[in-house]
This record gives C-alpha cells, structure tokens and sequence, in this order.
C-alpha cells in the first residue's frame, strides 16, 4: 500500500495544475461509496450533515463520485477534492479505509473524516491527527429492530445484507440477538423463531437480490431487514409484489415503500455535522474514534414513522433504556478494535439460517 501511495502522489502532483484550471475551488467535500447522495443510506446521511452546516454558514461544498469501488480511484478522488481547495474531506463508508490510511499522512493539512469505519491497512489502524473516524453500534440498532419485530408478532424474518463488512455484519448480528432476547421475554418455546441469513457482496439494487428477496417471502418469510445502500429498493420492490414487510437501515426509509415497517437508523446527519462544525470551530477531535451508540443516542429506530402493528413507543423506550444503561451489554468493543464476524451469537429459540 505504500508503494501504491508514493505512485498516486506522484500522478496527483503531475495531474494537479491541469485540475486546478477545470475544478470549481470549495471548501468542503465529500465522496460518496457505492450510490449516491440521495441513496437513502448513509451517503445521503452524510451528505445533509455536510449540507446542514455548509448552507447554514454560507461556506463552498461539493460531493464527488469515484468512476469505480476501488482503493485508487477513492484515493485520486480525494486527491481531485484536495486540489480543488477543500480543507475538509467526508468519506462514508468503510471501503474508504484504506484510502484515507494513505491520504490522510499525504495530505497533512487537510482534514478528514471517515464515516463506519478507521482507516487501516494490513491490520495496521492508525487515526491520524487530521482525520476522525466516526463509528456507530449498529449492532444495537439491529439488535432493536429485530426485538421490535418479534415482539410486534413477526416469527419468520430474515437478513439480507450488502458486502460483509464489520458495519453490516454488526447490524446482522445485533438483529439476531434482539430477535432471540424478545423470544426469550416472551418465553417462546425452542426453534420458534427462524431468520434466513444472506450477504449479496455488494450494496446496490439488482434483479438478483429482488428475486431472492421475492423467494423468500414466497416461501414464507414476513419481513426482512435490508442492510445497504440502494439494495434495499430490491427488497420493497419485492415486498410490494408479495405482501412481505421491510426494515429500513441507516435512516428513515419508510417514505420510499409503505412496506418498510421501521428502520435501523444511526445518527449520520448530526455526527458529521458536528465534526465539520468542531473543525471551524478550532476543536477538531483528530486522531479519535467516535462511537455514537444508545447512551448517546447515536442508533434507534423512527418511531414517529415506524409502522408497527402492537410494538409501541412504550416498549421503545423502555427497551432502548437498558441497552443505554449498559444492562444488555455490547457484541463486540468497537474501541478494541474486535471483530464482530467473531463474535458467536448464541441463541436456542432462533433458528439461524446462513
């Protein structure tokens, strides 16, 4: 990866001053992983962050797309941002990890901050003193959305995720482990709530995924937690046809189908806004991991707008508040560095299908 970076450099310095003739100069950017800005995921979260501070203090934005998902292409993207002035770079997504490992030591004077992930390379992390990592407890979120789901009355659920990366892994997870707790409070016997498991290997809507989606619900499965970027639009689309329900993830999607039933939402929009106003403010917290989890209500689900049948706001908080106190403890110490792929979920009234 060094080698990779001392050759991106020098294309970038090469490159530089034909850029700086054709790119509009601003002072805050951001660019977007898989999708885009109006993704309904955590691209677009990020992004009305950005535009939340960047409009109310009349200060130059703009996003970039990468012409593809690769470690060079995010990194000459952040190099393109960087020479068209901005002093401050949001990149979403945890495939930015590497990219940032790099940049953010080329590109001292600039800072950044890196969205569901920390930059790494080789099992080597390091957050340097320009960069932030921002960090959420998806598997909180998850694990309230599959609660609500088996407590609202759903049996047969299941998971549908993108790439098995540590976020999405996380939401899968806590899902099943909230499915298995509200099992448990309900005194269900053995076996009686089964979740199909899949990862599809990318985060963008495809027949493929539809039709998967559409099987399951045929064969029975009431709802299913769609977890990344546009693929989500696969599984409504699937659950409009078939009657099947729909769990949002990252922010609220229940405007995109009337069949999402609630979403696992984490706080995007405030945690990078507020980053970008801590770096004009003079107190940029570089070189930290922020976690934004239940205590400092940095995950939930919209419960204005979540369709549940009986699960009410009631049940909500009082749920919510002892995963907050710390009473059900965390899967996996996003601090340590753990990897929740590791993490063994028990469970014996869930029957957990892969």
């Amino acid at each position: 990866m060094k080698k990779l970076g001392i050759v991106l450099l020098a294309v970038f310095v090469l490159t530089s001053f034909a850029c700086r003739r054709t790119v509009e100069t601003f002072e805050i950017a951001l660019i977007t992983d898989a999708g885009n800005i109006n993704d309904r995921g955590f691209n677009q979260g990020s992004w009305e962050g950005l535009l939340q501070f960047a409009a109310a203090n009349n200060i130059t934005h703009r996003y970039f797309a990468p012409p593809e998902q690769s470690d060079r292409a995010f990194f000459n993207t952040i190099a393109l941002a960087v020479t068209g002035g901005a002093r401050i770079i949001v990149t979403p997504g945890f495939l930015f990890s590497a990219a940032v490992f790099e940049a953010q030591e080329l590109f001292p004077d600039i800072h950044f901050i890196l969205v569901d992930a920390q930059p790494r390379v080789n099992g080597v992390t390091r957050v340097a003193p320009n960069t932030v990592a921002l960090m959420y407890a998806e598997d909180q979120a998850g694990f309230l959305a599959g609660y609500a789901a088996v407590r609202d009355g759903f049996r047969n659920l299941g998971f549908i995720g993108g790439m098995a990366v540590p976020s999405v892994v996380r939401f899968g997870y806590g899902f099943i482990q909230g499915a298995e707790f509200a099992a448990q409070e309900l005194g269900l016997p053995s076996g009686s709530i089964t979740i199909n498991y899949t990862y599809t290997g990318n985060f963008i809507a495809t027949p493929e995924t539809q039709t998967l989606a559409a099987s399951w619900f045929n064969a029975g499965i009431e709802v299913i937690f769609a977890c990344g970027g546009t693929l989500g639009n696969s599984v409504m689309a699937a659950a409009e046809q078939t009657g099947g329900a729909v769990i949002g993830v990252d922010i609220d999607q229940s405007d995109l189908s009337p069949t999402v039933i609630t979403s696992a939402i984490k706080s995007l929009q405030f945690s990078v806004y507020s980053s970008i106003a801590a770096f004009y403010h003079g107190e940029f917290p570089g070189g930290q991991t922020r976690i934004f989890e239940a205590y400092n209500f940095g995950v939930g689900l919209p419960m204005e707008t979540s369709r549940f049948r009986t699960f009410n706001q009631g049940d909500y908080d009082l749920i919510f508040s002892r995963l907050a106190s710390g009473e059900i403890p965390r899967m996996v110490d996003l601090a340590e560095g753990g990897d929740p792929g590791a993490v063994p979920v028990v469970v014996s009234r869930v029957v957990f299908i892969r």
